[in-house]
């Protein structure tokens, strides 16, 4: 969320966790336990909203080879954090310092499928991309927005761009529980009788079916630590279980895959099954030959709001293919799509890698050191103003914690 709401935000993350899952969950079926079978795929898709959103765009960047097109909700460009939590949340979700344009982000983009770290981002040309920003959304900026847009049309990209929904930061669906303009717990909010889901879907798969008013298959649920390098979720942020929705046709004949990812504060060990509840994908799934992946991020030191990650918390590789979490959601449709064996058995390395210096602003270098020596002291720091961003607040001080007394510089 936008600096502004986190206090309230952080405030009500317990209330959150207690009222969140009690939420029906009579729509989605109850969770089969088993594994991700095989299935003939004919294509494979990515959306996601926020930090599923960025997500999203990292894996069909580095993998585009692979994804054939991507639905994002507000997000922004490939890489707009450069492994920085502070131009994350200043420069990629609010605009209170510049970020890279998209033409910067677009050479790197070269620059690492040169080095064979991203596939050739001439696979984007032609791709569709469906991209989604509400009008009364001020948790990603619509500037950063544009930029993702900006970002897909350069390379070539097929977009189109839903930005004029009076929706808040959310995933919006017929179904969701939320009002339009809201940014709450679950994140899934209805918009009148819009159906965003129809839209985007249609886009990326050229026509859609009418979504189905009961549904008729199985929702699987899996063991990630099948498919996260090293065996371990919980070390990449990622929880013990994932969900695959999987239509009864599928379960004979050729379907597409479409993997989704939540948001921050949307994991099911928060929300349950929310975002599978009232996203309104299993209802398309079910009518047009399309099997629903979800896979699932958590918290993990750093990391409070059990966000996919797109600024680095994990790993400085997080959008290269290499990318931990990256190579795990990878491995899962490689194992539905018949490549079962994972492309990686190494365990991610999280405690080595040192983070570049970040450079601050004279005026607020002062407040820079004043939070690490709190952070060093396990409290949290209070910036005086209200535009002074908040960042001691807004994260625990753990994440400052580990970096080196070098990390920040002045400008």
């Amino acid at each position: 969320m936008r600096m502004r709401n986190v206090l309230l935000a952080l405030a009500a993350a317990t209330g959150l966790a207690a009222t969140s899952l009690s939420m029906s969950m009579a729509a989605a079926p109850t969770p089969q336990p088993g594994s991700l079978d095989k299935y003939d795929i004919t294509g494979t898709y990515v959306s996601g909203l926020s930090s599923g959103g960025y997500m999203a765009n990292q894996l069909h960047v580095a993998y585009s080879g692979l994804f054939q097109g991507a639905g994002i909700f507000s997000a922004g460009a490939y890489d707009c954090a450069q492994n920085s939590v502070n131009t994350a949340l200043y420069a990629c979700m609010d605009t209170f310092q510049k970020r890279k344009t998209p033409a910067e982000l677009e050479q790197l983009t070269r620059s690492r499928a040169a080095a064979g770290t991203v596939d050739p981002p001439q696979n984007l040309s032609g791709d569709p991309v469906w991209l989604f920003h509400g009008s009364a959304d001020d948790t990603v900026d619509r500037a950063v927005n544009d930029d993702l847009a900006t970002y897909y049309r350069d390379f070539g990209a097929r977009v189109v761009y839903n930005n004029t929904t009076a929706a808040g930061h959310a995933w919006i669906s017929p179904i969701g529980p939320n009002s339009c303009g809201s940014t709450s717990s679950p994140y899934v909010n209805k918009c009148g009788t819009t159906d965003p889901v129809k839209e985007m879907l249609g886009h990326l798969f050229g026509q859609v079916n009418a979504a189905a008013s009961t549904l008729t298959g199985k929702l699987v649920q899996f063991d990630q630590s099948r498919h996260v390098p090293g065996g371990n979720p919980a070390s990449v942020s990622m929880g013990r279980e994932g969900f695959a929705y999987v239509p009864q046709a599928c379960e004979t004949g050729p379907c597409k895959l479409m993997v989704t990812l939540h948001g921050c504060y949307q994991y099911y060990g928060l929300v349950g099954n929310a975002l599978m509840d009232k996203g309104y994908l299993n209802e398309y799934a079910d009518t047009n030959n399309m099997i629903v992946l979800y896979p699932q991020a958590t918290t993990m030191t750093g990391n409070p709001r059990g966000c996919w990650d797109w600024w680095g918390y994990q790993s400085a590789q997080y959008p290269l293919k290499t990318g931990p979490q990256m190579t795990a959601v990878v491995n899962m449709v490689k194992a539905m799509a018949g490549g079962g064996q994972p492309t990686s058995t190494t365990a991610p390395t999280t405690t080595t890698t040192q983070p570049l210096p970040e450079c601050v602003t004279a005026s607020n270098y002062a407040h820079t050191t004043a939070g690490r020596a709190y952070a060093a002291a396990g409290l949290t720091y209070a910036m005086g103003s209200s535009q002074s961003l908040g960042l001691w607040n807004t994260y625990t001080t753990s994440s400052i914690r580990q970096t080196s007394p070098n990390y920040w510089v002045k400008c």
